[in-house]
């Protein structure tokens, strides 16, 4: 037998370099629960014992016989690649009970041991020679079906995610399977490190990646449940819950019938935010309009006859953002109409359809301003620009202001009609 080579020997120290590297980006990585990352760390040294066991095996191949040595190295082998797999079914899914796939790798770890005393899976001769027993293929059949078992669950848990978000899994299940067979098939000179080693080594790193963008994905989901939780209160202005409050205590002296019809309405406005809230998807025009009445209900029983309402609402057959029609009219009533003197004005809400969009328009008769200076108020609502960003990211529509200093503003949201198909 030929001697390890240097050339050789640089596969297991790139090995181990790869290993280290993904140490400290398990140890930096702040996506990861405390669990996961020591699985994590177990798996990284049961990968490290793995490129010991190869190349101390290898070395004693080519050496003085040890014969109980290279033994506890090839059951230690036989018993570690099982395990790797088992730990990366408990990291995709840590609360899942795992009895029949450890009684698995029990199972196969008692019978490899047999290996000291008998040739059932092996066992290395007095001259050095490795010589396999009837059950020589345990591992390689233990080690499959707990890989299938390990895809399964892996589709099962991610499958909403995608199938190009399977790649990388399959990538995994293929490699693996991919060098096994690669190792059954080698009769030439053997190089201290298995292509399953090697294999498992950097499935463990690619494993890593993907369950990282999978951590990566939740956080970002987490953030935007308390983004538009957020969102939310900011939409249910402090001071338009007191106002409206206040309306409704003094209705309650002197006109009770409303006061009861307004408490309604103004339950309903806040349970149409919370539900619009929730939804990342278009809404039926109809239902964003019915909300945006309840608010501009509550404004003109607030302000009686310094505000008017009117409705010009030609079409209704079509989809739109949640929430973006709502702080438009609030504009309106806000900034427009109560900046006139004596706080008196019309705001009037339109809809128009024309051959390739849909046009949505609120009008108010307030003092106007300049256009070109919109930005975000600083105030607790969605302001213009969010209103813009809503409109484009989720239906690819504008939103164009158009606004004369003492005559007024119009909003008009355009919303195109291949985004309705």
């Amino acid at each position: 037998m030929g001697q390890i080579t240097v050339s050789q020997t640089s596969i297991a120290l790139a090995l181990f370099l790869q290993l280290i590297g993904l140490c400290l980006a398990v140890g930096s990585d702040e996506y990861l629960d405390k669990k996961q990352r020591r699985l994590l760390f177990i798996n990284i040294g049961l990968a490290f014992a793995l490129i010991i066991q190869n190349y101390g095996e290898e070395l004693i191949a080519q050496g003085e016989p040890h014969k109980y040595l290279r033994t506890s190295l090839a059951v230690a082998g036989y018993i570690i690649r099982p395990l790797i797999i088992v730990l990366f079914c408990h990291i995709v899914e840590p609360k899942k009970n795992y009895k029949v796939c450890w009684a698995l790798v029990i199972i196969n770890a008692v019978i490899h041991m047999t290996s000291y005393f008998c040739r059932l899976c092996f066992v290395i001769t007095g001259d050095n020679h490795y010589v396999g027993g009837p059950l020589k293929d345990l591992c390689f059949v233990v080690s499959m079906l707990l890989l299938l078992y390990l895809l399964i669950l892996t589709i099962q848990k991610y499958k909403q995610n995608g199938l190009h978000d399977m790649l990388i899994p399959l990538m995994i299940v293929a490699a693996i399977v991919a060098s096994a067979i690669m190792d059954a098939n080698i009769h030439s000179e053997r190089q201290p490190i298995e292509y399953l080693t090697i294999a498992m080594v950097t499935c463990c790193v690619f494993y890593y990646i993907w369950l990282h963008l999978q951590f990566v994905r939740a956080h970002e989901r987490d953030l935007k449940a308390q983004q538009r939780i957020q969102i939310m209160m900011s939409q249910i202005k402090p001071h338009f819950l007191y106002n409206s409050l206040a309306a409704i205590e003094e209705l309650c002296d002197s006109d009770p019938k409303v006061a009861k019809e307004t408490t309604g309405k103004f339950a309903r406005y806040l349970r149409g935010n919370m539900d619009s809230m929730l939804r990342e998807n278009e809404v039926a025009f109809e239902r964003e309009l019915s909300h945006t009445q309840l608010y501009l209900d509550i404004e003109s029983i607030r302000f009686a006859d310094a505000l008017e309402v009117k409705y010009d609402i030609t079409c209704t057959d079509f989809t739109i953002p949640p929430l973006t029609l709502e702080p438009l009219a609030e504009n309106a009533v806000r900034h427009g109409v109560r900046k006139n003197p004596g706080g008196r004005g019309w705001v009037c809400v339109s809809t128009k359809e024309y051959p390739d969009h849909f046009e949505v328009s609120v009008r108010d008769n307030g003092k106007g301003f300049n256009p070109d200076s919109i930005v975000s108020d600083g105030h607790s609502h969605i302001g213009i620009s969010n209103v813009r960003d809503r409109l484009q990211k989720i239906c690819g529509g504008t939103l164009k202001i158009e606004s004369q200093q003492g005559k007024g503003t119009t909003a008009t949201i355009i919303i195109p009609k291949k985004s309705q198909l």
